[in-house]
This record gives structure tokens, sequence and C-alpha cells, in this order.
């Protein structure tokens, strides 16, 4: 049997201009598909049902919640690009080439995926033992790419925050995966579509 050469391996940062397209869509697959598992560890380990969970609410007032955050959400974004200078807000950008060459269908496919597997992770899990603060607080930490500006920190801690008020008061996570996948949907076709100055 070969034995592995660690020594080999070293760790380096990574900048947006090192990533080619494949390597960002498997580094995004990836870390997902980590969130995911992760998320299903913690509930077992909390004794709670992940399919139930993921279960269809009966009413349909959860939409209410969902796509009422989002409407909130993509107003406050709208309003950030208008009036904060964009090196403020910038990412690195990731979003850019994430979404700018991207496919509508393969655009519907991230949003959904990120969406269920962050929800399940943050809101269904991490929340139940820690709350909404220190579970959006985790939240935006996760989200590295927008710590080195206060800004965008900021408000993915008030979404965050906002998405765990909703899964608390609509009784289902399906509130805030709608509110998560409206705004990556929809913030990645305006970064899709847009024309640049």
């Amino acid at each position: 049997m070969k034995k592995i050469n660690f020594k080999r391996f070293k760790l380096r940062q990574v900048t947006v201009n090192d990533l080619n397209d494949r390597l960002l869509l498997i580094n995004l697959y990836i870390t997902q598909a980590l969130t995911l598992i992760i998320g299903i560890i913690w509930l077992i380990f909390q004794r709670r049902n992940p399919l139930s969970l993921l279960s269809w609410p009966e009413g349909i007032e959860f939409l209410y919640w969902g796509v009422g955050l989002s409407v909130l959400v993509l107003a406050a974004d709208l309003l950030a690009g208008r009036f904060v200078p964009e090196e403020a807000m910038n990412d690195g950008g990731i979003n850019d080439m994430l979404f700018k060459k991207r496919p509508l269908w393969h655009i519907l496919i991230i949003a959904a995926v990120v969406s269920i597997c962050e929800e399940l992770l943050f809101r269904g899990a991490i929340q139940h033992t820690l709350g909404p603060y220190w579970t959006s607080i985790l939240f935006a930490v996760i989200h590295v790419r927008y710590l080195k500006h206060w800004i965008p920190t900021g408000l993915v801690f008030a979404i965050s925050y906002g998405m765990g008020y909703i899964y608390i008061q609509a009784g289902t996570l399906w509130a805030p995966i709608i509110t998560h996948f409206i705004v990556d949907f929809v913030l990645g076709l305006i970064i899709r579509y847009r024309r640049d100055s």
C-alpha cells in the first residue's frame, strides 16, 4: 500500500484570481455537501428528524413570511448598492465569478442547493441550540468573504437574524428557505444580466 506524504500538501490563501470556474463550482458544492452532512449529524445528536423539519407545511402563511422578508432584504441590498461605495461592499469578486456567466437554470440550482443546505444547518440545527442571535453571528462569520467590510457583514447578520425570526414565527423551515432562495436567485440574476458600466 502506497503511503501518502502529507508534507507535500500545503495550505495557502487562495484569491479570486487563483480560481477558475470549475474549481469555484467544486468548492461551492463540496462546502454545501459538508453543510448538509453537518446539519443532519447535528440534528441526529439533537434526536430530531431532518425529514420532519423539511416536511411541507399545511397552510400558506409561511410564504408570506418568506416572500415578505426576501422583499425587505432585496430592497435593503438595492439601497446599499446605490448609497454605499462599491469598495465597502466588495466580496472579492466571488459573486461575480459565480453568477456572471452562469445559465439561468444553474443559478436556480445553486440558489436551491445553498438555501436548503444552509438553512437546515443554521436555522434547523444550530438555532435550536444557540438561538437566533448567536446563530446569526456564526452565519455572518462563515460568510468570510464579507468580513473585511463591516456593512456587508452587518447585512448578513441582520438577514440571518430575520430568517431566524421568521422561522420561529412561521413554525416551519420552509419560510427561511424561501427567503434564502429568493434572495440568492434574484441577486444571481441581477449579477448575471446587469450591464457593466
